[in-house]
């Protein structure tokens, strides 16, 4: 988009102000007993007819009484907020195999799970292990080509520390927390559209300058993508719907890479203010076990505050983490298939490699 065509602002429930969603229920749901019943019982059959976890689909885990939970779920993450909390799992009576029978099974049933990495992996757990992820070794340190590394994302959701604002390659992204940390880990949300609009009301130069291409590496989590790179906009529209795709670290990996163009001063400041301003319009919310969240990537920054494990008190972190393809998502601005593949609503798109079956 040219810097000389101001973009709209965004209008609807999507465009929040920390403040005000965190004294909101609108984003929280909870897992009514008839639902949990269901759970129970497809998961004893998909136990009886041996079905591994990362085997499970509609057909093999049908959840047909949460259909309108479901729907629910759906509608809030695309037309409303782009956020759910939907809680009360029990996870403490269940095995972790099950766990991931569950999660998957409700993955599923909202839309279609996605490749995490070039290895295929379906459900990735979020803990801490320290220094066995970052020793160089398979997901840990990636080497840009210029002699710099920087840590995967796999490396970093394997580590305690801090995770600045970012979204993810889906539509939704889903967390189940199966054990909180001893202190921290908290969970950031901020609402892109509204980082946006307030960009766009106070600078719209550089909100302009973030629907530009930005280049971003592939950062070695694609088979062949270690050197590679593409262009993007931070900021895009169709339709009338908004879509925010941000992740610093792979910008900051393409500007390694000497064949890739530089940012320009007004994308540098651009992104600076994002940063300030997701912080700024952010809000603060901590998980509890049985509690699933799913975000709306295209309307949600999400991070993390640092966090503090004690496993001898079983208050060590672990959340299971899927990605999701929705059936009613929106359409995409041209320029977006180098890196969702289809740009149209509803489409299959997202992950890395090939999506997995329905």
């Amino acid at each position: 988009m040219s810097t000389t065509a101001l973009p709209r602002p965004i209008a609807g429930a999507c465009a929040w102000l920390g403040k005000d969603i965190a004294r909101s229920e609108r984003w929280i749901r909870h897992l009514p007993d008839a639902a949990i019943e269901e759970i129970d019982r497809v998961l004893a059959e998909a136990k009886r007819r041996n079905v591994a976890w990362r085997d499970v689909n509609r057909a093999n885990f049908p959840l047909t009484g949460m259909t309108a939970l479901f729907d629910d779920v759906r509608d809030e993450l695309e037309n409303g907020s782009g956020m759910i909390q939907l809680r009360g799992l029990p996870v403490a009576r269940y095995a972790e195999d099950d766990l991931r029978r569950i999660w998957f099974g409700i993955g599923a049933n909202l839309g279609t799970p996605l490749n995490q990495n070039k290895s295929g992996e379906l459900m990735r757990a979020i803990r801490d292990e320290g220094g066995t992820a970052l020793a160089g070794q398979r997901y840990g340190q990636i080497d840009d080509g210029q002699g710099k590394t920087f840590l995967s994302s796999y490396a970093r959701t394997l580590t305690n520390g801090q995770l600045r604002f970012h979204t993810d390659r889906c539509d939704a992204v889903g967390l189940l927390c199966v054990r909180q940390a001893k202190a921290g880990g908290v969970s950031k949300l901020a609402s892109s559209a509204m980082v946006h609009n307030t960009m766009l009301e106070r600078r719209p130069d550089l909100c302009a300058a973030l629907y530009e291409d930005i280049w971003r590496s592939r950062f070695g989590e694609e088979p062949g993508g270690e050197k590679l790179a593409y262009p993007l906009p931070i900021f895009g529209q169709r339709d009338g719907r908004f879509t925010s795709h941000y992740s610093l670290t792979y910008i900051e990996a393409a500007q390694k890479m000497g064949e890739v163009p530089r940012l320009t001063e007004a994308q540098k400041a651009g992104i600076d203010m994002l940063m300030d301003l997701a912080q700024e319009l952010s809000f603060e919310m901590r998980f509890a076990p049985g509690d699933m969240q799913l975000l709306n990537n295209h309307v949600i920054y999400h991070g993390r505050t640092p966090f503090e494990d004690d496993a001898s008190s079983g208050q060590d972190r672990l959340l299971l983490r899927i990605w999701l393809a929705l059936p009613n998502s929106r359409a995409l601005p041209k320029g977006h298939e180098v890196l969702w593949r289809s740009i149209e609503p509803g489409a299959n798109r997202g992950g890395i490699g090939q999506v997995a079956a329905e």
